[in-house]
């Protein structure tokens, strides 16, 4: 699995943090998604997948 984002489309919602804090986070001072693992152990792939699914700006993208 391999996870990109793109910065410019995110909306700082949290909802990937929620979904899956050991793959994303968010900056502190404007709350944009930050990617903390790129290819994530597949453990995670349902949590990244649901993170992704539930991202309103449709900035995560998740290539198996």
């Amino acid at each position: 699995m391999k996870v990109r984002v793109e910065q410019d489309r995110c909306v700082s919602a949290g909802n990937c943090v929620a979904h899956a804090p050991l793959v994303f986070d968010q900056d502190e001072d404007d709350g944009s998604v930050i990617l903390l693992d790129a290819t994530p152990s597949d453990d995670l792939a349902d949590a990244v997948r649901e993170a992704a699914a539930a991202c309103p700006a449709v900035a995560i993208h998740v290539d198996d």
